[in-house]
Order: C-alpha cells, then structure tokens, then sequence
C-alpha cells in the first residue's frame, strides 16, 4: 500500500486535463496555519471547484497534488501510514506492490524524514481508506511572546545581573512533520473533517503551550545571547540581530523543552518589538555609555572639551589661581587622559558566573613601570582637574583606585 509518482512539481496544463479530480489543500488556510485536511477539487471546463464529501479521506484510486512548501502525510486509527514530503501529483494505491510509503527527495531534509519513519511507521496491515493531511513547511510568522514583569539573566558584558520587560514575535518552522504530528498534534485535528491546527488560534491550547514554554525560555535565551563572544556581548544588538538571538532562543526551548528533537520545530527569526530595562540596568548601561565615550580618540576629545571647560571656569574667577590653572591645564589633561587609557588598557572583562563571590580583578600590563612619583603626579593633576569641575568626582576616585592600586 502506498503512493505512485506521477509528475514532479507543479500540475501542468496537460496533466490537468487527465486530472479531472484529485486532492489538495483546502482553500483560503492562513499562513499560522500548521496542519489541514486535504480536499477533492474537480476540475469544470478547466476552473477548480472544490466540493463538499468525504473530506480528506482517500482510497484506492486517488490522485493526490502535492504543492511546493508542504508535506501530506496519511493516517489510519491515528497512526501514520505514508507521507510524501515532495512537490508533485500521486496516485494512492492500496493493491499495487510498486507503490511506496514515503516520497522525501534527497538533502538533509530527506535523510530527516527517512531517518524518522523508520521509527514511525506503521506497523500493521493499512487498509484501503486513509485519511489525509498536509502539513505546513513553510516558516509560520507572527508567533508572539511577552513577559509582564522582568526576566533577569547574568549578563556577560555587566559582569552582574540585568533585567527588563520585554515582547516581540518569532518564526516557527516544522523542520520533521513526522514528530510534529506524532507528537505534538491533539487527536481532534486529526479526525475526518477536523478543524485546522492554527497557532494564532486562541482556542489551540497546543498553540498556547508553545508560547508559555518561549516566555519561560527567554531568560536563558538571553543569557545565551550576552554570553556569546561571537555576539560582542553587547544587549544594544539585540533588536538588530533576528536571526543571532533566533538562534539563543532555539537553543534555550531545545535545552528546556526538546522542540526540535522531540517535536520536529524550530525558531528561525525573531523580532523583539520592544524592551524596558529596569533601573539598576539603565544605570548600568549609563556608566557604559561614559566609560565608552572616555576610551580610544573619543575620549581624547572629550578630555580636552572638559579641560576647556576646566580652564574656563578657573578663569571666570579671576585672579591668580585662573591664570596658575591655564599655565597647566593642558600637561594636567594630558596626563589624565594616559592615566585613563592606561587603565582601560590594563583591565580586561572576564565574567566572574559561577565563581564563589569573587571579583573580576583587572590583569597588570607585564610591562608596567611607572613609578611611585610618576603616580603621584597625575593624582595631583587630577585633583586640580576635579577642583576646577573638569571632571567628575566619580572619575577622579576611580583614578585615584586604580593608580593607589586600591
């Protein structure tokens, strides 16, 4: 019992014209569709008109179209007795010895399936009646996830804990209809006549079971993210990388769930629409934002701009000190700003998770040999920048830490 490849493909002209009735997909199915029923259509002075019957039921005869970006797959007493995971038009047959039970091609996708029905397949005399289904392989949009409170997750660029509210939408894909079928899919949309397996359908609890294990993922799949080096690690690319954080929250349903294995789905884009930090880590991504704009020629000009200030502010008060504060000005900005790039220089990030409260000690260049009155002098030009407002007292004590050794 099985299937008869009659073409390959789409349904030409010519084959219609001997193709008076066959089977395909119902009409008018949305794209968050999963599973539906396959429909006769009978072809009327070469116009389709689909009408009503024995829907999705097959038996010895029946042509079947199978149309690019779908699987049919065949049930009896709901086990799975065929699928045909190629385009193209077959004819079911229940008595010819030459028919197959599986049509999956060649590449990865069809060595998934063979390797499936291996341990799916029927294992019983099929009788001469089937139901018939076909299953979705296209990428199934507008998915949404949300949270309504903050998820926290370590965060590798922080080297602490973040949180933040967050919504969006991902892509789904069947990538084995097999396990999808088997076992994801409730017996009531595989019945005869059965409704469409719909994931933006608020009545398919299924539907809504994926999108509480997504929601319960999203803290690992961030996690995963900002601990990627390949990332940057870095939580400002998050929105602009679809397929990156994809990736991270695939990874983390997998881990939690077995979507892939168990089920034969996976996510393939996402689109997080919005995300709302909480304090703590808007603090936190301000201090990145200085510690940003006071590294590399940035920095430069940002130390001279404050020197100016510095200098313009001394002046405004007159007298001696003004004048004393111009004459050293400048050596006293230069030499906080090699102080400055000297300590970004020495310390490099290394996420401290899973250690037992330690901190995250900055690595000594090998080739550090400035000596103690060469440190004394730029604490005391740093000092004269803070008196003037050059600088602020933030940055002038993390200098001062760094140069102290403290």
């Amino acid at each position: 019992m099985g299937f008869i490849k009659a073409f390959s493909g789409a349904l030409s002209s010519s084959l219609a014209d001997q193709w008076k009735d066959f089977y395909v997909p119902r009409a008018n199915v949305p794209s968050t569709a999963a599973v539906f029923q396959a429909v006769p259509q009978s072809q009327n002075n070469g116009r389709g008109e689909n009408y009503k019957g024995n829907d999705n039921v097959i038996s010895n005869g029946s042509k079947i179209v199978v149309p690019e970006g779908t699987a049919l797959i065949t049930l009896q007493d709901g086990a799975i007795t065929g699928i045909i995971a190629e385009p193209g038009g077959f004819e079911f047959r229940s008595d010819d010895p030459n028919s197959q039970s599986m049509f999956a091609g060649d590449g990865i996708f069809g060595q998934t399936i063979k390797s499936t029905w291996e341990k799916v397949k029927f294992g019983g005399q099929p009788g001469s009646q089937q139901l018939a289904f076909y299953v979705n392989l296209k990428e199934i949009p507008n998915n949404k996830f949300g949270t309504q409170s903050e998820i926290y997750w370590d965060d590798a660029f922080f080297g602490t804990q973040v949180g933040a509210v967050t919504r969006g939408t991902y892509t789904l894909k069947i990538v084995d209809p097999l396990l999808f079928v088997k076992n994801f899919v409730p017996a009531k949309y595989l019945q005869p006549n059965a409704p469409v397996f719909d994931f933006a359908d608020m009545d398919n609890d299924a539907g809504s079971q994926l999108f509480n294990e997504v929601v319960g993922s999203l803290s690992a799949a961030f996690s995963n993210y900002t601990n990627d080096p390949s990332k940057g690690n870095r939580i400002s690319k998050i929105q602009g990388d679809q397929i990156g954080f994809a990736q991270s929250l695939s990874a983390a349903v997998e881990e939690g769930y077995q979507w892939k294995s168990d089920r034969g789905l996976e996510i393939v884009k996402t689109a997080i629409l919005a995300i709302e930090y909480d304090e703590d880590t808007k603090e936190l991504m301000k201090d990145v934002k200085k510690a940003d704009a006071l590294s590399g020629a940035r920095g430069n000009a940002f130390m001279q701009q404050a020197a100016a200030r510095g200098m313009q502010a001394a002046g405004e008060q007159g007298g001696g000190s003004g004048m004393a504060f111009m004459g050293m000005g400048m050596q006293a900005a230069g030499g906080m700003m090699n102080s400055m790039q000297q300590a970004n220089t020495q310390s490099t990030y290394q996420p401290a998770f899973g250690q037992t409260q330690q901190s995250v000690q900055p690595v000594q260049e090998t080739n550090a040999t400035s000596s103690a009155d060469d440190s004394t002098t730029r604490l005391l030009n740093a000092k004269k920048l803070l008196d003037a407002g050059a600088i602020s007292q933030e940055e002038y004590d993390k200098l001062k830490a760094q140069l102290l050794g403290l």
